[in-house]
């Protein structure tokens, strides 16, 4: 027997849907299930990615420029 059914049978009014009090922000837009303050989540996410992956492009350009060259893994173009 379905929930509705049987909180009917027995005199119960229907169930309550569940609100997430935490997030009580409006939504983006009233089609797209993404309220204003998971954007502002996802954009500080982003930025901090975004931030992560310059400083391993900095790494990398490190390694390949200075490190590999001195480590004798190869010669680089320009020094020939």
């Amino acid at each position: 027997m379905g929930e509705a059914r049987r909180r009917a049978d027995q005199g119960l009014p229907p169930r309550q849907k569940k609100t997430n009090s935490t997030d009580n922000s409006p939504r983006i837009f009233s089609w797209l299930p993404i309220t204003q303050q998971q954007w502002i989540q996802f954009t500080g996410l982003s930025i901090r990615v975004g931030w992560y992956g310059i400083g391993l492009l900095i790494l990398i350009w490190l390694v390949v420029r200075f490190v590999g060259p001195a480590a004798g893994w190869w010669v680089p173009a320009d020094a020939r």
